[in-house]
């Protein structure tokens, strides 16, 4: 039997939802506390909070879910962006300030987002990397209760939550924006869950769809639903006129399209089930209503049909709103930047789209990897950016140029284009004709949209500035242009020594209490492997159903990035109508090619006991 591990004490440079009050373990003690290590610029993060929330109202008295934030960017470390974010995403349970990952580091993260499970005595029980794992985590907590209320050492209570006090704005974390006839606005105010539409001053409110608290609702314009809504798309007239409605509602965390009858606020949901899209890739069309969506972030109208930045798997769907059918557009749902054919290409979490004028090239703000993207003629390519781990501000030549997260792009008549370079607090601009970037505006708070309104003038959606932000007259011109050579960062993640020559992957699969693989519809388990560079596998590349792998490591490669994705099918147990589940995991994971470096490499699809 292996020695229980006690958890660490949880420490780092402040609490936040807690009304001032530094906790300790100590505090906790009685209670099943699960750690919950994140980001806020991770889209899986996101989707953690949203599957941590029913299990926090179902355990309320027994459950205290503490947020570790452990930053990637280095925006991210800044604590008044922290609390924006907790805010923002509506966190509603204590959360560490953890800015030199500290934590991380103490309870042996390997990635965003780790979730970490304490028993009432204050010993770690099980760690689970990645999303998906509500299910797995709700029959944990169930067997924890029913030991430590036999045992005594359970306490129920209240939770250690204070909840911060909500300023009178007429916004609150703004995320998309688009102009409507007549010189109006319409904003999706994304954490008070509807659209609001703004008069042409960008301020004075005219009227608001959606009743303001987070549902999934459709109906009239005071009674429908949203879940943090992003992006905003017009149809074309044609288009309207057949669909029933004028404009397509990302609607990110219900995992939802929505249209919208302008003349009336009307509120129709038009694609996804609400459940979040775990499967496998494929190219074929599907009825809109059927088809599960994960985290869409922004619309289009590209290609003849609205094009869907699907940020929760590094994609862009197809959604047609004439035919009510949705599909895969581009991207193969590995997290990295890879240019190429469509269906090749790699993209990480894109999050802003704009078309150009003349039609032919969709612009993309890729955000995880710092980046512009471009889709045209079918094949996707990069503009300014230079991966998952290299980020700054810097202007200049495209092929050194540095973004930091960007959520935004905006493409302009003259054939260039803004970007809401979000992480920097700027907008920047990219002039393909001289392969240049420039620094157009800074000081901004964490933008994340841009509006060219029709007397061609730029708004900005300022999200924690909770405002629309006009830019000075001449910002575009180049007099109006700054060149910035601020700093690099690399994010330096410790990578994995592996051996030259033959290495062993093994993912490690355990299925949650009362699951077992389910080989009802064929193997129950994939696995898909690849390398940037690609060169770094000389064998051990492609799609398989092992959940094992032969490798063959390239030792003239000194390093890369093994890109990995399992999943495993699984159904409940000894039970009549058994209910079906599928896990599935992506990692980026560094490695380093050493002599003497490990021969097998294990990673965890499913959380193990400690």
């Amino acid at each position: 039997m292996s020695a229980r591990v006690r958890a660490p004490e949880l420490r780092g440079r402040g609490w936040l939802n807690t009304g001032g009050r530094d906790l300790k373990l100590s505090n906790l003690r009685g209670k099943i506390v699960v750690a919950d290590f994140w980001t806020f610029c991770c889209v899986n993060c996101l989707h953690v909070l949203d599957e941590l929330r029913p299990l926090e109202e179902k355990y309320a008295d027994v459950l205290v879910v503490i947020g570790v934030h452990s930053p990637k960017f280095e925006h991210e470390k800044d604590p008044d962006a922290l609390a924006a974010a907790v805010e923002r995403y509506g966190v509603h349970h204590p959360v560490l300030d953890d800015p030199e990952l500290d934590m991380w580091q103490q309870y042996a993260a390997r990635a965003w987002p780790t979730l970490a499970v304490i028993d009432p005595e204050g010993y770690v029980v099980a760690t689970m990397a990645g999303e998906g794992h509500a299910e797995g985590l709700a029959r944990l907590i169930d067997e924890l209760v029913a030991t430590h209320e036999a045992k005594g050492t359970l306490h129920r209570g209240d939770s250690p939550y204070v909840p911060p006090g909500e300023p009178e704005t007429t916004l609150r974390f703004p995320g998309k924006a688009v102009p409507l006839n007549g010189g109006n606005l319409l904003v999706s105010d994304s954490a008070r869950h509807s659209l609001v539409e703004l008069a042409p001053d960008g301020e004075t409110l005219v009227r608001r769809i959606g009743s303001g608290e987070r549902g999934r609702d459709d109906g009239p314009a005071g009674a429908a639903a949203f879940s943090e809504p992003q992006g905003l798309c017009r149809l074309p007239e044609h288009a309207a006129e057949v669909a029933g409605y004028d404009l397509v509602v990302a609607d990110t965390v219900n995992h939802l399209l929505r249209g919208v009858r302008l003349s009336t606020g009307e509120v129709v949901t038009v694609a996804g089930t609400g459940r979040q899209w775990r499967s496998v890739v494929d190219d074929h069309a599907h009825d809109a209503l059927s088809v599960d969506l994960s985290s869409p972030w922004d619309v289009a109208w590209y290609d003849d049909r609205v094009i869907v930045a699907m940020a929760g798997i590094h994609q862009l769907w197809w959604f047609d709103p004439i035919r009510r059918t949705a599909g895969m557009y581009a991207g193969t749902t590995v997290e990295a930047l890879r240019d190429g054919p469509l269906a090749e290409a790699w993209m990480a979490q894109p999050s802003g789209l704009s078309v150009s004028p003349d039609g032919v090239r969709l612009w993309i703000a890729d955000s995880e990897t710092s980046a512009v993207r471009y889709v045209e003629n079918g094949v996707v390519g990069t503009a300014v950016g230079q991966g998952l781990f290299d980020f700054g501000h810097v202007d200049g030549p495209a092929d050194r140029a540095l973004l930091q997260h960007p959520l935004g792009v905006c493409a302009l008549p003259d054939g260039s284009v803004l970007v809401a370079d979000t992480y920097n607090g700027a907008v920047r601009r990219f002039d393909p004709g001289i392969g240049q970037v420039s620094t157009v505006a800074d000081g901004l708070a964490e933008p994340s949209d841009l509006v060219l309104t029709a007397d061609g003038g730029v708004l900005v959606v300022e999200s924690a500035a909770h405002r629309l932000t006009r830019l000075a007259p001449g910002a575009l011109s180049a007099a109006g242009a700054s060149t910035v050579d601020g700093p690099r960062h690399r994010t330096e993640r410790k990578p994995t020594e592996v051996a030259a020559g033959e290495v062993t992957l093994d993912i490690v699969f355990t299925p949650a209490p009362g699951q077992k693989l389910d080989e009802t519809y064929g193997p129950s388990t994939r696995l898909v492997v690849s390398a940037s560079p690609p060169k770094l596998l000389l064998d051990g590349a492609g799609t398989g159903t092992e959940l094992s792998r032969r490798l063959v490591v390239d030792g003239a490669v000194a390093g890369g990035v093994l890109q990995v994705i399992a999943q495993a099918a699984t159904c409940d147990a000894d039970v009549e109508h058994a209910a079906c589940h599928l896990t599935r995991q992506d990692w980026g994971v560094p490695v380093r090619v050493v002599e003497g470096g490990a021969a097998r490499l294990p990673l965890v699809l499913r959380g193990l006991d400690a």
